[in-house]
């Protein structure tokens, strides 16, 4: 017996056109490498009320069946799982600790401590809730946006020794500033060694793909010789950022920002303006424009009492 599968809209097209053709549904079996059940069952459950059987029609009608087909929840069938449930949750046990439990007494049943949060999240299990019976209240530990290990293809120590030297303009360290807990937004700093010249951009989140998306506008037009990141999850695209500033990415060592020091030291300065737990979805791009402005025109003594932005866009002698 063939292992069955669903109709796709090219055999929907081929049925219509067999079936127009007067072929039996026995023939049209055989062409489509289907069962006569099989058949039987697509045009009696698809065919529109006159009986006419429309290929797109008939997908868009099977795709509604799909969607309204959905597994009973555990928590609403199984009787004995809801009452040991409850009765562990009133001594304040974890998900996984009930669990760990349940697979002692019952190995051959399968349960997941995914399911009792998503049963409480649900409120499915009725005078209990993951903030009123679950350490954490409901908080979760940790959030990895992405893999929390960076695998760099360079390190810092495979830079340019030029770089040390602090000679040319266009050797940029990068980080990101957060703001306060509860999704309120991050800043994603890039600082030249040279120059000190720095560059923010507001940024909704830390997904590796929103942090690329920032960084590569943030840089657009900018000449990159060298960019050296911090070790946090959402550079996890370096090899697209390094695609599309052209330019080597390299990255500091783990619990080492001494060796992004540049970088660091223009972080503490912004965080001046932007104390820890800042709403960042509160400031406009017009007051960071400003800061940005403040700090860059600000004379430095590592400069010789010149501004970053006099020496990245070489007002005076380099």
């Amino acid at each position: 017996m063939k292992a069955y599968t669903h109709f796709t809209l090219e055999e929907r097209e081929s049925l219509e056109k067999l079936k127009r053709e007067g072929q039996s549904k026995i023939e049209i079996a055989r062409q489509l490498g289907k069962d006569r059940s099989s058949i039987h069952r697509e045009i009696k459950r698809n065919s529109a009320r006159n009986g006419e059987y429309l290929p797109i029609s008939a997908t868009t009608k099977y795709l509604r069946r799909r969607k309204r087909c959905r597994r009973k929840l555990r928590f609403k069938t199984d009787k004995l799982l809801i009452r040991y449930t409850r009765l562990c949750l009133r001594k304040y046990w974890s998900p996984e600790t009930i669990v760990a439990k349940w697979k002692k007494h019952r190995p051959q049943e399968k349960l997941s401590h995914s399911t009792i949060y998503r049963a409480l999240e649900q409120k499915l299990i009725r005078g209990y809730s993951g903030f009123t019976h679950l350490r954490r209240r409901n908080k979760q530990k940790y959030v990895r946006e992405d893999s929390a290990v960076i695998k760099p293809d360079y390190t810092i120590h495979d830079r340019p020794k030029i770089v040390e030297t602090r000679r040319r303009i266009g050797d940029f360290e990068g980080d990101t500033l957060r703001g306060g807990r509860g999704n309120k937004g991050s800043l994603v700093t890039i600082v030249d060694r040279k120059s000190r010249y720095l560059m923010a951009a507001f940024t909704p989140n830390l997904k590796s793909e929103t942090v690329l998306a920032v960084t590569t506008k943030l840089m657009e037009g900018t000449k990159v010789k060298t960019l050296t990141l911090d070790n946090g999850p959402e550079f996890a695209r370096h090899r697209k950022l390094a695609k599309n500033l052209k330019t080597k990415v390299y990255f500091a060592d783990p619990g080492a920002p001494h060796q992004r020091g540049t970088n660091e030291n223009i972080n503490d300065v912004l965080r001046f303006f932007y104390p820890k737990g800042c709403d960042f979805t509160a400031v406009t791009q017009e007051n960071l424009n400003a800061t940005l402005e403040l700090i860059n025109t600000r004379p430095r003594k590592c400069l010789g009492w010149l501004s970053p932005k006099d020496i990245f866009f070489a007002k005076c002698c380099t």
